[in-house]
Formats: C-alpha cells, sequence, structure tokens
C-alpha cells in the first residue's frame, strides 16, 4: 500500500511564489503529494474520508498529486503495522482513521495505538445511523425496537468493525437507550462498511449500524431507508431522518475521521500537513464534498489532536465497561 514515495518540500522562495499566487486569486498546490493509506475496503467510511479528502486537496489546488491505496484485515491493524514498518519510505502518506483506533486498541484487536503513529489533524464528524434495505418491513426505529424488546434474536445488525467494535457498540448504546438489553444485540461483523451494506441489502442482517455519509448514498440511490441517525439535530443533507434523541432516546454519537503520519515523521512535515488541511476548510471544493456526505466539521490538529485522543480513551473506555465490551 505504501509507495516508496518522497516529499519534495517547498523552498522558501517557493512559499513566497505561493502566497503570490494565493493573493492573485490563483490555484498552487502547497505540498506536492499525498498517498493515503485507507485501512478498510471500497465503500467504507475510512475509504469515503480518505477520497472525499482527497478530491477536494486535488480540486482546490492544494495538492499536486493524490494516490489511494486500500489495506484491509485485522480492525486496521494490517495497515497500522504496515505504515509503522515502512515509516522511513513513507514520508507523503497520511493514513485516515477514527474512533475504531481507540477502540480496538483498548480491546487488544492489535497491540498498536494512536501514540505509535504522528497524529495530524482530526478532519471531520460523521454521525452513525440505522438503515433498512427499502423492502424492509421497518419503518421507523420505534417498529425495530418494539421488535428487539420482544426478542432481541430475531433482529439482526450488521456492521464493518468486529464484535465490541464502533458500530457494535453504538448499537448497543441506542438499544440500550431504547430500553433493550444492550449485551443480547445480534450482531454480525463484517470486515469493512461496504461488506456489511452488502450482507444488509442481500437479507443477512435486517438492519445496518454505519456511518451516516455512508448511509446517505444509499439513501440516495433508493436503496435503503434510513430509520434514525445519532446526531444532536437532523442533518441539511436528510432533512426527513429523525435522531435518537427527538425520539425520545437519550443517546449521541459522532465518530471522528482524521489523518495520521508514520512515526518518525518530522514536526516540519506534520505540520505541513496539518496546515494544509486547515486551507482546504475554505475551499468551494471541500463544501462541495462536505455537503455531499453530510460531515460536520472538527478540525483539531497536531497537540490538540493528542489530548483529543486522549480524552476519548478515557471516555469511549468508561462505555465500553458499562456496556460489558472491556474488563
Amino acid at each position: 500500500m505504501i509507495s516508496n514515495l518522497f516529499a519534495k518540500k517547498r523552498s522558501f522562495v517557493a512559499a513566497l511564489a505561493l502566497t503570490s499566487a494565493l493573493s492573485a486569486g490563483m490555484a498552487s498546490a502547497a505540498v506536492d503529494e499525498v498517498h493515503f493509506l485507507i485501512p478498510g475496503g471500497a465503500g467504507g467510511g475510512w475509504d469515503g474520508t480518505a477520497r472525499g479528502t482527497g478530491e477536494a486537496l486535488s480540486k482546490a489546488g492544494l495538492v499536486e498529486t493524490v494516490s489511494y491505496e486500500n489495506m484491509s484485515g485485522g480492525g486496521g491493524g494490517k495497515a497500522i503495522a504496515h505504515l509503522i514498518e515502512t515509516a522511513a519510505q513513507a514520508d507523503n502518506t497520511l493514513m485516515v482513521n477514527s474512533t475504531p483506533i481507540v477502540i480496538r486498541s483498548l480491546s487488544k484487536v492489535f497491540p498498536q495505538s494512536f501514540r505509535d503513529l504522528t497524529p495530524i489533524a482530526a478532519t471531520i464528524g460523521d454521525y452513525a445511523a440505522f438503515v433498512v434495505p427499502t423492502s424492509s418491513k421497518y419503518q421507523s426505529f420505534e417498529q425495530l425496537m418494539k421488535d428487539y424488546k420482544e426478542n432481541p434474536r430475531s433482529v439482526s445488525v450488521a456492521g464493518g468493525s468486529s464484535r465490541g467494535g464502533m458500530d457494535h457498540l453504538v448499537a448497543a448504546m441506542a438499544f440500550k437507550a431504547a430500553g433493550g438489553d444492550p449485551k443480547r444485540v445480534k450482531y454480525v461483523a463484517y470486515d469493512a462498511g461496504g461488506k456489511a451494506m452488502a450482507g444488509m441489502l442481500s437479507g443477512e442482517t435486517q438492519v445496518l449500524s454505519t456511518g451516516f455519509s455512508e448511509a446517505l448514498a444509499l439513501k440516495n440511490a433508493g436503496e435503503v431507508r434510513i430509520l434514525a441517525m445519532t446526531g444532536p439535530e437532523r442533518s441539511p443533507a436528510a432533512n426527513d431522518v429523525p435522531t435518537l434523541k427527538e425520539l425520545g432516546y437519550d443517546a449521541e454519537f459522532t465518530n471522528w475521521r482524521g489523518f495520521f503520519g508514520a512515526p518518525g515523521l518530522s514536526d516540519a512535515q506534520a505540520d505541513e500537513y496539518a496546515a494544509t488541511l486547515e486551507k482546504m476548510y475554505s475551499t468551494d471544493a471541500w463544501v462541495e464534498v462536505r455537503d455531499r456526505n453530510g460531515w460536520t466539521e472538527i478540525f483539531k490538529p497536531r497537540a490538540e489532536f493528542v489530548t483529543f485522543l486522549e480524552g476519548q480513551e478515557q471516555e469511549v473506555g468508561a462505555l465500553m465497561k458499562e456496556l460489558g465490551f472491556l474488563r
């Protein structure tokens, strides 16, 4: 996945030229090359985040060359291990990740944590959603919960993470808030969000626990119905989808997504990547990608990102223990 790509950073003179070009309204790349490492398969939240970010950076002229490589396996652990092993050749690589890097590290799915990488920045927030095929008998989340409370084994929940992972954790949290037993969730784990969607659409499961942006793509294609989402209020991207809170369930969840560099990446390079991602927010290209996916912006660069991740370990760990996923 990680090609032998080396960043050729701009000189001071080139930086001055960039400033002049931008002030004159001309596009000029701030970074020569970015190779996005995606720890899951096509169609998942990581894949969409990396490709959407790359699209915006490229169209805005902030990065000259963008490439992508998917590396599934080990709940994301395969890509993390590969990035660490090939760090000396990975100056141009940014690996996308999200809340699962914290969850899977705590549950020992893989031995590494965010501390073994170079945190660049958290960039977006994506809410969770509960999705059924358009052919499903379930027209509302309340109907789903009625069946679950009567017979938990009658409702199979698909997710693109392992048991005890984020999709499982969010489903357990929501079902508990709705009065169900979170420990009795019949969860079917898939290796990526796209595979979990396919499993649900084929009838292997009744409902999918997934990212809101992933659900939107299939909803807009007319393939699924979104029963509820976990944001604090309805999203303009799908104003017909209710939140769990407005349905009377005290549950809210936002999955951050962001980027990590290889261990040993210099502060100068890491700062440049963070600065480039920050510039992206003010571009029309980014607004188009953000609104299309229903994302919210969460920009936490470098040290702020590390502090945030440390806090997540405490908060998510406490929730996992409460729901019986961590001892």
